[in-house]
């Protein structure tokens, strides 16, 4: 990675995601970690800057995924139970390399990695994107969460295990559950408000704590003047959760109208995790997804798309987010192919970038080309806005990643 210090991007078209257009001839000043200038070259200050010359190409900002798993080494989440936390860490690096690598530069873990994994990736220790996270995620006993098989009766949460999810019943469980997280350092909490595909022993369309509950969590998250996430799939679970104060819901593939009136009233977010129920059915046998948690997947295959067009018909603010799991991190981009079957380029780029800023709560400091911003910044041959295969297929189009000043892959004359 080519270390930060004032660099000048010219000719370059600069893609605004928030107006949804390009701006041609435009230069972009970068200095240290920030961008300190955007507008036409002649008006910019350059100095000693390196000039890098961007031909005409797109300047835009690395993209955000809002939902990912960086821990997830394996698609069978029991074995890594098994790991010890170094072993999980050295996989888990490869995983962040190919998210930067595809033009990810930062990204908001909804469950596995911790403080010391964020901070060695802004040490610069490990090459990856910025990472936003929860800790581990709050399940209820048999919940999405409960790694147990039927048979299996103790339950080691030991805090040096490299697990995903805590289970934790009770309103007093779960307060000193979700403070925990929020001790060590969580930007939001998440919680399971109902079953899901990677679980051994509960159904998917099964609502999951009870209303007091979920209310202490969301209480102790706020107190912290931090927000509480939801896994939930049927309008059942995602109801409850909105109705309990959670301010994002995962996944929401069998959600309906009634749950977009909630959304409506509340604000929350929403963010579709499309590209890994694809993943989950072509491959997910072979990166080790058991046969009956398989079998699961087919249960909301297909509603994924629907919720999306709900969502989308009414104006909800949808985040980027994919959740893929074991090898198929691979396919973290296919996740914009399957949108485009209902939404334009522009609304999905923008939720890749200032949705998923606003729900980080990192609005103008990531997602944008503008001053002050951090310059986390992509070169990309083409217009994504006319043509979303520019973003999908890095090999091809891209050709500079700059994550917070530095060079990460590609170069420019």
């Amino acid at each position: 990675m080519v270390e930060a210090g004032r660099i000048l991007l010219r000719d370059a078209a600069v893609l605004d995601p928030e107006a949804g257009e390009l701006v041609e001839g435009q230069a972009v000043l970068v200095e240290g970690e920030r961008i300190v200038e955007v507008g036409p070259e002649a008006t910019l200050r350059p100095g000693d800057a390196t000039v890098l010359d961007a031909g005409g190409m797109t300047v835009l900002p690395g993209l955000i995924d809002a939902h990912v798993h960086v821990t997830a080494a394996s698609a069978n989440l029991a074995e890594l139970d098994e790991w010890t936390p170094t072993y999980l860490t050295a996989r888990a690096a490869g995983i962040l390399r190919g998210m930067l690598d595809r033009g990810f530069t930062t990204v908001r873990d909804v469950a596995g990695a911790d403080y010391g994994l964020a901070r060695a990736v802004d040490e610069g220790l490990l090459p990856g994107p910025r990472i936003v996270f929860g800790g581990k995620a709050l399940s209820q006993t048999g919940g999405h969460g409960d790694p147990r098989p039927p048979g299996r009766v103790p339950l080691d949460q030991h805090p040096s295990l490299p697990t995903m999810t805590v289970v934790a019943d009770g309103v007093t469980e779960v307060r000193r559950a979700a403070r925990e997280q929020l001790r060590r350092g969580a930007h939001h909490v998440k919680v399971m408000l109902s079953g899901g595909v990677a679980s051994p022993t509960d159904r998917v369309d099964s609502t999951q704590y009870s209303m007091e509950e979920l209310r202490a969590i969301v209480e102790e998250a706020r107190a912290a003047s931090r927000y509480v996430t939801g896994h939930a799939y049927t309008a059942a679970a995602v109801n409850r959760g909105l109705e309990a104060g959670v301010a994002c819901i995962e996944h929401g593939n069998l959600m309906d109208e009634s749950s977009i009136r909630l959304f409506e009233r509340t604000g929350a977010f929403y963010v579709p995790t499309l590209a890994t129920y694809s993943a989950l059915a072509e491959e997910g046998r072979r990166h080790g997804l058991p046969p009956d948690q398989h079998r699961k997947v087919f249960d909301v295959l297909d509603a994924g798309l629907h919720a999306l067009e709900l969502a989308h018909r009414a104006g909800l603010p949808i985040a980027y987010g994919t959740d893929l799991l074991g090898g198929m991190h691979r396919r973290q981009l296919t996740e914009l192919g399957l949108r485009a079957q209902v939404q334009p380029a522009a609304d999905i780029i923008r939720s890749a970038t200032t949705v998923a800023a606003r729900l980080l709560r990192l609005e103008g400091q990531v997602g944008v080309v503008a001053p002050g911003a951090m310059a986390d910044l992509l070169v990309v041959d083409g217009d994504p806005l006319r043509k979303l295969e520019v973003l999908a297929d890095p090999p091809r189009y891209l050709r500079l990643v700059m994550r917070a000043g530095r060079i990460h892959a590609g170069s420019l004359p």
